[in-house]
């Protein structure tokens, strides 16, 4: 890792304090030579006075809203266990009465459940979990540095209880690899027993480009090595995908229609800019006014 101050924290109502990951995800698009790491991806930037930044754009601001963070980075990965970067931001965004919206992999959000709750009691709190398979064996493959699906499901639990709405990100499934009902179905099992309140879903497939495209590819020839599920896989995906950006299941439609009528009859939001709007909205009748306004 290493560690720079940066000149601004939210762009506009959204930030990242970390730039890179150690997850490992072998899909994960950040990864994408358009984004212009001018550093490994592996090697964490880290903004070590976002806290500070995030306080002073919070005090100028004179109308609240929901604050996100996620979008590019995990803001739990490991390295937050000691630095702490995103607690302190997470204090911040409850001192000023906004709302928080995240989006993580890592049953390190449960650390500060605490916090989560006061800013959902007094506006709006919302986790978002990403789920991409049923089956644990295979996330370890496909997202090797962080917690398994299953303990995902108990964190989607505990917000739950603790009366913070949750959202799955529901991608990317792998064409040739997750793309099953069985697989739909268990996702989905989890979100019923979990009282998750939405799914955003792009479709069924994942985004390959410059960058992240040579990283999937070799990813798939190592899990080869001991899975037979990825046995000649980079060269199926070659030979049917070739360059394309939008990798599309085969099975895209049919499934994405079978995914709408389960979630329609278990009442679980499912969309995109739905459920993004829906995450956006700032709750009215917000605490009073600190006298810093």
């Amino acid at each position: 890792m290493h560690f720079i101050n940066a000149k601004t924290i939210l762009t506009p109502h959204s930030m990242n304090i970390y730039r890179g990951c150690s997850h490992g995800c072998i899909y994960c698009d950040s990864r994408s030579k358009c984004y212009q790491f001018t550093h490994d991806f592996e090697d964490i930037e880290v903004k070590q006075n976002a806290p500070e930044l995030l306080e002073a754009t919070l005090r100028k601001k004179r109308k609240r809203c929901m604050v996100g963070t996620g979008s590019m980075s995990d803001p739990y990965i490991p390295l937050e266990k000691e630095l702490c970067l995103t607690r302190r931001c997470l204090e911040i965004i409850d001192k000023y009465n906004f709302g928080a919206a995240l989006i993580t992999k890592s049953d390190l959000v449960l650390r500060d459940l605490d916090i989560l709750t006061r800013i959902n009691q007094k506006t709006k709190a919302v986790v978002q979990m990403t789920l991409t398979t049923a089956d644990d064996e295979l996330c370890k493959i496909i997202e090797p540095g962080v917690c398994p699906t299953s303990r995902r499901f108990e964190v989607l639990q505990s917000c739950h209880k603790a009366g913070i709405p949750t959202v799955v990100w529901f991608s990317p499934l792998l064409p040739f690899i997750n793309d099953t009902r069985e697989n739909i179905d268990g996702i989905v099992d989890y979100c019923i027993r979990a009282g998750v309140h939405a799914i955003i879903c792009f479709g069924i497939g994942l985004t390959l480009r410059e960058g992240n495209r040579e990283y999937f590819y070799n990813a798939l020839d190592k899990a080869a090595t001991h899975d037979q599920r990825f046995t000649g896989m980079k060269e199926r995906y070659q030979k049917t995908f070739g360059y394309s950006y939008m990798i599309n299941s085969p099975e895209n439609y049919a499934l994405m229609a079978y995914l709408s009528q389960i979630c329609k009859k278990n009442n679980i939001m499912l969309g995109t800019d739905s459920v993004f709007k829906w995450m956006e909205e700032f709750p009215e009748g917000d605490p009073a006014q600190p006298e810093l306004f």
